[in-house]
């Protein structure tokens, strides 16, 4: 329900106001919006009125934010942006049907986008605008339908869907693995460590649950997993690496374990989106739709995991 029509400025008042706020000048608001200066002096003097508080301090020629014209001057920005952007997804789909997803790039490029043409084919009429977030955001403010979160089943404000665990795998280069004789965990404490900035303790973590001692870890520090994974397999060093996502290159044997350890889970992957959206016909596709292709995923891995075992025995 929209707040009383008095609290609602017109489209015309905010514009006028938000590029006054952003050039710092009603001359350059005016040139940008084709309007006189006079008239974009006006609209400004209105929207204060409407609002009962000074939004800018005339000095002279010039122009001044207020502390509340500031404040204001962003979160209208912001809805101005919002507006904008779901009038080019209108755009770009006028039947409707448009998901605004964000994805974790290393997920997104390794596991969504190979899966997503699946379900474009199966749903035509849903438009899938993707989106690079590596931390949650508030809903609220931003003009997204849903994201894949990593980490604890935690995002204020938000409905999670559970979609899988993950845990990591040592891994590195054959021929790194040979070059440092590697063959107990121990003996990854002479060889080099390649470390995720968002993960810091990740191999901490791994060497204390194998029983391995150490005082420092140093190594080589990247900000993507798609860096890292590149590093170890040329062989700069060994990594901590979600198995499922680099699945190919482990099949392809350019990168193998670097020792044999037991599995360490690290975090769930869910789907997050706001409470009020879940009934939202393309969010409820997609939802269907992923959970169904991670359940597939992990028939087809016990599967050939089982198909293995018994060839070995």
């Amino acid at each position: 329900m929209l707040p009383p029509r008095r609290f609602l400025p017109s489209f015309s008042l905010l514009s006028a106001f938000e590029a006054a706020a952003r050039t710092g000048s009603v001359t350059a608001a005016a040139n940008e919006l084709g309007l006189t200066q006079s008239a974009v002096s006006r609209q400004i003097s209105a929207l204060e009125g409407q609002l009962g508080v000074a939004l800018f301090l005339r000095e002279r020629q010039t122009i001044r934010l207020t502390l509340a014209g500031n404040t204001y001057a962003r979160e209208v920005r912001e809805a101005l942006r919002r507006i904008s952007d779901a009038s080019l997804s209108l755009r770009a789909n006028p039947s409707g049907g448009t998901l605004n997803l964000a994805v974790l790039p290393f997920f997104g490029t390794r596991w969504l986008m190979p899966r997503l043409g699946r379900f474009i084919d199966a749903h035509p009429g849903i438009m899938v605008n993707l989106i690079t977030r590596l931390e949650p955001f508030d809903f609220r403010f931003d003009a997204l339908d849903a994201a894949i979160h990593f980490g604890a089943a935690r995002w204020p404000g938000a409905a999670l869907t559970f979609l899988r665990d993950e845990d990591v795998v040592p891994a590195c280069s054959p021929a790194f693995r040979e070059k440092f004789g590697l063959r107990t965990a121990a003996d990854l404490m002479h060889a080099p460590l390649l470390h995720l900035n968002t993960r810091p303790d990740a191999w901490e973590l791994f060497l204390t649950e194998n029983g391995v001692a150490f005082d420092a870890l140093h190594g080589m520090l990247f900000d993507q997993f798609m860096t890292m994974v590149e590093a170890a397999t040329a062989g700069l060093g060994a990594a901590l690496l979600p198995r499922f996502l680099v699945s190919r290159e482990l099949d392809e044997g350019r990168l193998v374990e670097a020792v044999p350890a037991r599995a360490m889970g690290t975090g769930q992957y869910h789907l997050a989106y706001p409470p009020d959206r879940a009934g939202y016909p393309p969010l409820a596709a997609f939802r269907d739709w992923i959970v169904s292709e991670i359940e597939a995923d992990r028939l087809r891995l016990a599967g050939a995991s089982a198909n293995s075992s018994a060839v070995s025995s």
